[in-house]
């Protein structure tokens, strides 16, 4: 359940590059289980293609659903999974709601929550050298979650958010929120959202706010290119992630021409989504069981959030140490997992990039 139309569409292909990779390398090591996939549109919670797919999905047996990345769409389905009995696994949602959420211990992430991702951002700003920041956010689970972590940690280097304004997702003009934060005169905003980011940004530009001086989060730190029609030259943003390897993202660029017939040329959430998917499949081997909760049981485990398990980074390493009867500790291409009581990463690396004057970013932290 991953996004091929709507809001974050751009987030769809390396996600479902890494579902398929991992079901791809997870049949072929031949090591006691077959993976079968069938992907569906979440959409957003705008085009609601998820009130098609998912029940679906649920009334052809699935195990587990991975999906959605967004938090607002995750929050529109999840009961009716649980209730089901089915996990959901989510690669990218990022909403602190889900913490505390009464899941029966069904519902798990491999992205870590924003109170970690408005950290970072918060001393990322700070670092260099703002002490007044204006805030534009979507009004929704994920941007209201983000927009206050960002606002206390920020508040906590000693900096002030001068301004903060919120916006519906099915607003087209933001003249009303960029005059009320430019009106506080920020030396920095962050902008917290998806694809209307090409919109409001060049509101602020227009207005002479420097394009240099805006700060992105993972729902819009995409390579903008020619789609934003003014110069983000210097700006930066946060992206929950490691540095991929080489090879892995070699091999997620093969698996997508094969899968869909086109170039991968963004990699967001492509290993939580590959992770996702092997931890799922090392959690059944353990369980020796296809059944949602008999799975469940066993995820904690096979991430290394309890237990004495074997460290191991590969599916076919990983899942040998269970069929020789020994404990596994998967350590994946996001990082090292860890899950604790609630179906949380405890370990994970949250990404820095920034633009150059092609609108494209490269990491730099």
């Amino acid at each position: 359940v991953l996004p091929q139309t709507g809001a974050l569409a751009y987030l769809g292909p390396p996600e479902e590059a890494g579902v398929g990779l991992a079901v791809a390398e997870i049949n072929a090591a031949d090591l006691g289980i077959t993976v079968d996939v069938e992907y569906g549109d979440s959409g957003d919670p705008d085009n609601k293609a998820f009130e098609t797919t998912v029940p679906r999905l649920l009334q052809s047996g699935v195990s587990a659903i991975v999906g959605a990345a967004s938090s607002g769409v995750t929050k529109l389905f999840l009961d009716q999974a649980v209730g089901a009995g089915v996990i959901t696994f989510s690669p990218a949602n990022t909403s602190p709601d889900f913490t505390t959420w009464e899941d029966n211990g069904l519902y798990w992430r491999t992205a870590p929550s924003d109170l970690l991702q408005g950290e970072v951002l918060a001393n990322v700003i700070a670092e260099d050298g703002h002490a007044n920041l204006g805030i534009i956010y979507l009004n929704d689970a994920y941007g209201s979650g983000l927009e206050a972590s960002l606002t206390e940690n920020f508040e906590g280097t000693g900096g002030s958010v001068v301004a903060s304004q919120s916006y519906n997702a099915n607003d087209t003009s933001f003249d009303a929120q960029v005059s009320a934060v430019l009106a506080a005169a920020p030396d920095a905003v962050a902008v917290i959202g998806f694809e209307e980011t090409a919109t409001i940004v060049p509101a602020f530009v227009q207005n002479g706010f420097d394009g240099g001086n805006f700060y992105f989060v993972d729902g819009n730190i995409q390579q903008w290119g020619t789609n934003m029609p003014v110069s983000l030259e210097g700006s930066k943003g946060t992206q929950p992630g490691p540095v991929l390897a080489d090879d892995f993202q070699e091999r997620l660029i093969a698996q997508w021409q094969e899968q869909a017939g086109e170039e991968l040329t963004d990699f967001n959430y492509a290993a939580e989504s590959y992770d996702a998917v092997v931890l799922l499949a090392l959690a059944a081997l353990a369980a020796n069981s296809t059944d949602a909760a008999d799975i469940a049981g066993q995820l904690r485990t096979v991430s290394g959030g309890e237990g004495d398990g074997t460290q191991c980074t590969s599916f076919d390493e990983c899942a040998q140490i269970i069929l020789d009867g020994g404990t596994a500790d998967y350590d994946g291409y996001s990082g090292n997992i860890t899950f604790d009581e609630n179906g949380d990463p405890t370990e994970a690396t949250i990404g820095v990039f920034q633009y150059g004057a092609d609108n494209m970013h490269t990491r730099v932290n």
